[in-house]
């Protein structure tokens, strides 16, 4: 052990953390720091895995549920995000207590012939989730500077790899930058909610109204879940945790996995804010008399003349911003699914230039933009039961996670939420191959 990665096990942080900031934690972590100059030092994982909550595969799913539906489904966003909110915070709790991630547990702990097929299913998903982001900010970009959606996908990559480049730098500067790309999508939706026109009873009366109105909203429902709860960030978070903080002993740990559920609960209720405020903003401007509105190329060519030109540029500000940080995240949570599953690495820039790709090949085809971005989150939502079901075990075992494994009570809730995914899911493979669901048209 060199003389720097000693002193770092002395303080107790390791080098992808400032010096100020690493003095900082060890103040929180030590008792000296209350309130606010308490938690900011300490965050920054799981507000990078909440862009992952707001990339465009929400958008897509989100514009479908409100120009549908108006806000019969604003349920399923609710639930979606209460269910994200205990899984990641059992991913990073994962990863503070064991100092190791997730794929890494699987890859150590399940037998060889699972831990191929949960690679091969995350990796899947992975693809799925590279597709969303990368389509949507290119998307974004061919909309705003009238590109064809080929050199948005270009200008895309270019700064995509330029947030990657920060990653050199230490952890911390791209934490800052992901966290100010999320400020500025949540100020967009809270300038929409201005120009929107809502109605409040009935808003509120369908956040407390669980209803599948047909088997189309089932498929919309799921792909809300997986856009949501999505299968890469429960690996990633886990991962982002693991080594960021050194604790020295249980109780730095608890402290560690306190601070961490707090960050879980402000910075995923802003995600889940964000997400609600998109399906107000598609049911306001399209549910009556554009409800066929499905595509995001169409509700940003509709909202012109509905809302005015502002709200079509801040809709269209949020989706390149969304699209362009999301595919950054992405990419560092399939770089940690494959060296943890497989123990292999491959460079950043190479895994991102792999992973573009399909989103090449499905607009080469002429494949529609906006349904492959609702498609790639139902694959997401197939694939969640692999990570989710491993999760739970994992917590749940005190040779795992010593003195920090699951309460009763938070097991109960992770098989719950679990539960209500593969029903989702179970529905949504019923409906798919024609079998009528009881109480769907």
């Amino acid at each position: 052990m060199d003389r720097r990665t000693r002193e770092d096990s002395i303080e107790g942080t390791t080098d992808g953390l400032t010096r100020s900031t690493a003095a900082a934690v060890r103040e929180a972590l030590e008792g000296r720091r209350r309130g606010v100059a308490l938690l900011l030092p300490l965050a920054g994982p799981a507000v990078v895995v909440s862009v992952a909550y707001i990339d465009p595969g929400n958008f897509a799913t989100n514009i479908q549920a409100g120009a549908r539906y108006g806000y019969a489904l604003l349920w399923v966003v609710v639930l979606a995000n209460v269910i994200a909110m205990l899984f990641q915070g059992l991913s990073a709790k994962l990863g503070i207590a064991t100092g190791r991630n997730l794929a890494e547990l699987c890859r150590d702990s399940l037998p060889a012939p699972l831990v191929w097929l949960m690679w091969a299913v995350s990796e899947i998903a992975a693809m799925a989730t590279d597709l969303a982001e990368f389509l949507g900010g290119a998307i974004g970009l061919s909309l705003l500077l009238h590109l064809p959606l080929l050199v948005g996908m270009a200008v895309t990559a270019v700064v995509t790899y330029a947030l990657l480049f920060l990653e050199r730098a230490g952890f911390r500067p791209l934490e800052l930058v992901i966290g100010a790309l999320v400020g500025v999508i949540g100020v967009c939706y809270l300038l929409e909610l201005f120009i929107t026109p809502i109605e409040w009873p009935s808003l509120l009366r369908h956040l407390a109204t669980p209803r599948l109105p047909d088997a189309q909203a089932v498929m919309i429902a799921v792909g809300i879940i997986g856009a949501t709860v999505m299968p890469h960030t429960l690996f990633l978070h886990s991962g982002l945790t693991q080594a960021r903080v050194l604790a020295r002993n249980d109780t730095e740990r608890a402290r560690l996995v306190r601070f961490s559920n707090v960050e879980v609960v402000v910075a995923l209720s802003i995600a889940g804010l964000i997400n609600m405020a998109m399906v107000v903003m598609a049911s306001g401007a399209f549910h009556l008399g554009y409800a066929d509105v499905a595509e995001i190329e169409t509700a940003y060519r509709t909202l012109a003349p509905l809302l005015g030109a502002a709200a079509a540029g801040i809709f269209l500000v949020s989706l390149i911003v969304s699209g362009i940080s999301s595919s950054v995240v992405g990419t560092l949570a399939g770089q940690m699914i494959m060296q943890g599953f497989v123990n292999f690495r491959i460079p950043l820039w190479l895994r991102r230039a792999v992973t573009m790709v399909p989103s090449f090949v499905v607009v080469a085809l002429g494949v529609n933009a906006t349904q492959a971005l609702v498609v790639s989150q139902v694959v997401l939502s197939l694939a969640l039961p692999f990570p989710m079901a491993a999760l739970v075990w994992f917590t749940c075992r005190r040779d795992v996670m010593g003195p920090h494994r699951n309460r009763v009570l938070t097991a109960a809730g992770a098989v719950a939420g679990a539960a209500i995914v593969l029903a989702l899911n179970a529905a949504l493979v019923l409906e798919t191959f024609g079998v009528a669901l009881p109480g769907l048209g």
